[in-house]
């Protein structure tokens, strides 16, 4: 069966190509708009997936981690006096402007936490230790973002919203949603370059005794404190994904190019074997003509479609890795789950064999005597 689908593959090249190259596109494009798709949803939560094993207290309206409403210091004290509760680690974050030395203008994120433990940031260190925040000035930036800071360097001095400030090392890959550019530095440093009062917090992680269950201590927290909502980091994460995609059109544009990609390769792949199917349609007249059932026609017809699948995912998501590793020079990193590569090779299955729907069809309509006729 495979010798005999390969032949008709290689009997008209140009539209088996066309078969081939529509679904080579549909897996590209369907896997560069997820990658993207999947690098933004990894933004949303980095804050949080960054800092799991606390439990997380915000304000008590805040669904979404990327927009945090300040908590007075005074619920940090109630929440370090809780029975179950070992310590409370403040964590400020506020946005800022920064000039650098070439007069490249940028926004930041600052992220600031309380030396020497450090809870909260920096994730993804490079070139820095935690302890390199310590310093007066000291900032750690991104190296991906070194470009869009005027090409700023480690040692390199620059503003903060008019406060002299150093580049004291580096994380890589570290990304906010929404929130420009991360640098990290110490609690009270963050306050003062942002001016956020200093009785003035962004959130708390608590750390549970030894011993306590952390659902105990989340449900402590809740009854016990006004204005606070105390959270699993995995809910929180979850939640702000949900929260950031149910207020814009990221999902619905991300999901019709998608869609649209899917489609497109249908219609390619179908027009092109129907078309094929009607140029060998003597050859497959023959073949019912000799013996040949319509199931065994289908079979073959399917057998093409397979043999295009294979090929075209294989080339498609060579292309994807291609794209993945280009774009990650610039910082956009994400890496596919293994349900995604075997949902995306489904969905080139689908693609490719629900596109010769069109051709089995006609050819099972085909009457064998039709090609003893003149």
């Amino acid at each position: 069966m495979f010798r005999i689908a390969f032949q008709f593959i290689r009997y008209d090249i140009a539209k088996s190509v066309g078969a081939l190259a529509g679904i080579i596109i549909s897996v590209f494009l369907i896997g560069q708009q997820a990658g993207v798709f999947i690098f933004l949803t990894d933004a949303m939560r980095s804050i949080v997936d960054n800092n799991k094993g606390y439990i997380w207290v915000t304000d008590e309206t805040t669904t979404n981690a990327n927009q945090l409403s300040q908590l007075d210091v005074r619920k940090g004290y109630e929440i370090s006096t809780l029975p179950g509760v070992e310590r409370a680690y403040p964590v400020v974050i506020a946005g800022a402007g920064a000039k650098f030395a070439n007069g490249t203008t940028s926004g930041f994120s600052l992220i600031g936490s309380e030396p020497p433990a450090f809870v909260g940031g920096p994730w993804r260190l490079y070139t820095a230790k935690p302890e390199d925040m310590v310093p007066e000035g000291a900032l750690i930036t991104d190296f991906y973002d070194a470009k869009a800071q005027g090409g700023l360097k480690p040692g390199d001095y620059f503003e903060i919203n008019g406060k002299k400030v150093y580049n004291a090392g580096l994380t890589r890959g570290a990304r906010s949603f929404g929130g420009g550019l991360l640098a990290f530095t110490t609690i009270e440093r963050a306050r003062y370059l942002a001016n956020v009062p200093t009785n003035k917090v962004s959130f708390y992680l608590v750390k549970p005794k030894a011993g306590v269950p952390e659902a105990q201590v989340i449900q402590q927290i809740n009854r016990s404190i006004n204005g606070v909502r105390a959270w699993n980091a995995d809910d929180l994460s979850q939640t702000t994904v949900k929260t950031v995609l149910a207020t814009n059109g990221i999902a619905a544009s991300f999901g019709s190019l998608i869609g649209f990609a899917i489609i497109s390769g249908l219609v390619i792949i179908g027009l092109t074997l129907y078309s094929a199917a009607i140029d060998r349609i003597k050859d497959y007249g023959t073949l019912k003509a000799i013996g040949a059932t319509n199931g065994y026609v289908s079979r073959l017809i399917l057998t093409q479609a397979l043999l295009f699948a294979l090929v075209g995912f294989v080339i498609g998501r060579l292309l994807v890795e291609g794209f993945r590793i280009g774009i990650a020079q610039s910082g956009t990193l994400f890496y596919f789950p293994i349900w995604f590569e075997y949902t995306l090779f489904i969905i080139t299955l689908v693609i490719s064999l629900g596109g010769c729907v069109f051709a089995i069809r006609r050819i099972n309509s085909l009457e064998p005597a039709t090609v003893f006729r003149g």
